[in-house]
């Protein structure tokens, strides 16, 4: 069984239980052209190196499913940002480590969260988040997987809940074709952007053009919020059911100018609602 290729990439974060592959195994059977994995645990710092099996099992699952294309999170521990020189070092091995991996598996973009400043400077901190993604790309000159960039809602001390915050990070590194973004639907709304009507999706784009630009844009978290605009909490709720609405949702799959980029999923209760979520997600196309 595969899945014929469409010209709208739509998928979710699948889990990996049983084997990496079961991920793509388990897209496939929702109606995925996109996912999301990890590929190792996002809890532990360390894990065993990827085994020519798990290599090959993966890159064949790839092929088998026909699904044209996968992302990777990175795991949660990992702050490039860090103020503490031990916690910033172990970061940047772990996330050199994740970018080994998803190298080996052909996956072409690694997701990570832009760290934090722990309330020990906000500019210091992206100065090191900069300084950390420009050893790593350079360390790992040659690969083809690249990093992108998640958009944060604001909770806590986090960096990226702002567009200028990461375009800084980004015009600090420099021009690099492997260092991207991906935004999340249910971050940028709870940090403060509006996209619920069509005027303040198109400002809120507005924004992310004059900061970031589009050509940096390389997937999209799609994701309904369960808090309320501004609010800095990050929540996720199911599609058209939370406090952005269906409308956002009609405007992002149906947006010409995004149709290369690829919607990924990690709404609640995975096992049971993401096909829902992802079907709900479908209707909305237009033509």
């Amino acid at each position: 069984m595969t899945l014929a290729t469409s010209t709208r990439l739509m998928g979710a974060h699948m889990s990996t239980s049983g084997g990496l592959y079961k991920s793509l195994a388990s897209g496939l059977e929702i109606g995925c052209s996109a996912v999301q994995l990890f590929t190792a645990s996002p809890r532990q710092w360390s894990h065993a190196p990827l085994t020519d099996e798990q290599i090959a099992g993966f890159r064949n699952a790839q092929e088998e499913t026909g699904i044209p294309f996968t992302v990777a999170h990175d795991s949660y521990l990992i702050n490039l940002a860090a103020p503490d020189p031990a916690i910033l070092e172990r970061s940047q091995g772990a996330f050199r480590k994740e970018l080994d991996r998803v190298q080996l598996l052909g996956v072409p973009w690694l997701v990570t969260h832009m760290g934090a400043h722990l309330n020990l400077g906000v500019q210091e901190a992206i100065d090191r988040l900069v300084e950390s993604l420009k050893m790593i790309l350079d360390a790992t000159e040659g690969y083809q997987s690249g990093v992108a960039l998640e958009t944060t809602a604001g909770q806590g001390t986090g960096l990226g809940a702002t567009f200028e915050e990461i375009g800084q990070v980004l015009k600090g590194v420099g021009d690099h074709p492997r260092l991207g973004v991906c935004l999340d639907t249910c971050h940028i709304f709870v940090a403060g952007y509006d996209i619920r009507t069509p005027e303040a999706y198109k400002a809120t784009w507005a924004k992310f053009d004059a900061e970031i630009g589009r050509d940096k844009l390389k997937v999209i978290h799609t994701n309904d919020a369960k808090k309320p605009l501004g609010s800095r909490v990050d929540r996720h709720e199911h599609i058209g059911q939370g406090e952005i609405g269906e409308e956002a949702f009609r405007l992002l799959v149906n947006d010409p100018t995004l149709t290369h980029v690829p919607l990924i999923l990690e709404t609640p209760e995975s096992e049971t609602m993401h096909a829902v979520n992802l079907a709900r997600l479908k209707s909305y196309l237009e033509g």
